[in-house]
């Protein structure tokens, strides 16, 4: 049977969308730091790809040499199939938002996004035409002669987005371009910036911390530790099917339960789960359990005891402490929350889902 296309795949047999991009054999140190250590990546023509991870990562690192504001000490990258590693940055045709909005005070709107096309010396006419039709696909028309002081901080962002789509660039790079705003205005804007790269096809680099705002954009998410990519996949399978244990606790929230393995499932809470490839498969093990993959029960006899519930809106978690030791974080209905006040003796399993093992020494 073959297998269904990912979005990788749709992404790379859609030639007019886009340009791929290959980074191959990155490294770039500072001093004794080594920000990216021998960086493999591949974007397909059209595609998204998001980088996430902790502060000092590099993913930030990989960014900034494919825009060409860093040098690699080593590697390559080629973008539509040319090598670009040494090329100067305003030669490499891409477009940039970063985290400051980076407006030019003294312009409006319009003449924000007419900028770098006034570089490319086309005309008054094209220019006006080309500003109109980006503010428009931003949403911000009605906006267009407003100075950055006069809009708000999602609108100048916004701007920054049409100012960097207006040159019809090879690939845009996205900088953590959302964390400077507010938690609405981000989530707002983030589904903003999927529909406008969706409909304008360019291939694009995503840099963020934001675990939420990564899979909810991309088309494939890069988990990045120390230079290197732990791994990259759709946001479906990173999430239920991460390599390790950096991965799964990177991504959402784990549980970590002790439990015994026996080659393609493990013992845990007093239920048997299949193990995920590349689990521990003997012994004693850490089973790395999502709430929503946990069920609890009121019960009076029940070996453990809800500490404490959180309302979420969509759903509530309850805490329970654990008679073997430890805490498991259980996913409920939001109408379920008052279920289980603290002190509640209660029961926990596993729902059955496949999870990953590692050994109880890590």
């Amino acid at each position: 049977m073959t297998a269904a296309p990912t979005a990788y795949d749709k992404a790379a047999t859609d030639a007019t969308r886009g340009v791929a991009v290959e980074l191959t054999g990155l490294h770039r140190s500072y001093g004794p730091v080594q920000a990216l250590d021998d960086l493999n990546l591949r974007l397909a023509p059209g595609e998204l790809v998001a980088l996430l991870g902790p502060s000092g990562c590099g993913k930030t690192t990989a960014l900034r040499c494919l825009a060409g504001l860093e040098d690699p000490d080593s590697g390559r990258i080629e973008v539509g199939g040319l090598d670009l590693t040494r090329v100067p940055t305003n030669k490499r045709d891409l477009g940039m938002v970063f985290q400051a909005y980076s407006l030019f005070p003294h312009m409006t709107a319009r003449q924000n996004v007419e900028f770098g096309l006034q570089l490319r010396r086309q005309s008054s006419q094209q220019r006006r035409a080309r500003a109109a039709e980006m503010l428009d696909l931003v949403g911000l028309s009605t906006q267009a002669d407003r100075f950055a002081h006069q809009m708000s901080g999602g609108q100048q962002q916004r701007v920054a987005l049409a100012r960097a789509l207006a040159i019809e660039p090879q690939v845009l790079l996205l900088d953590e371009p959302l964390s400077a705003l507010d938690a609405k205005v981000r989530v707002q804007l983030r589904d903003e910036i999927r529909r406008i790269q969706l409909e304008v096809g360019t291939t694009t680099l995503f840099v963020t911390h934001d675990q939420e705002e990564a899979l909810a954009v991309a088309d494939r998410v890069g988990v990045m530790r120390s230079g290197r990519l732990e791994q990259i996949a759709a946001p479906e399978e990173l999430y239920s099917r991460p390599v390790n244990d950096f991965v799964a606790d990177f991504v959402g929230v784990t549980n970590r339960l002790p439990g015994d393995a026996d080659a393609k499932s493990a013992t845990v809470l007093g239920g048997s789960v299949p193990l995920l490839v590349g689990s521990a498969t003997s012994g004693p093990v850490t089973v790395l359990v999502r709430p929503e993959h946990l069920v609890v029960h009121a019960d009076p006899n029940g070996p453990d005891a809800v500490t404490s519930v959180s309302f979420l809106g969509a759903h509530g978690r309850v805490i329970v402490g654990l008679a073997a030791g430890g805490q498991a974080i259980v996913q409920v209905p939001s109408s379920a929350v008052s279920n289980y006040p603290p002190g509640t003796r209660v029961t926990v399993r596993p729902t059955g889902e496949a999870a990953l093992a590692v050994s109880a020494r890590t």
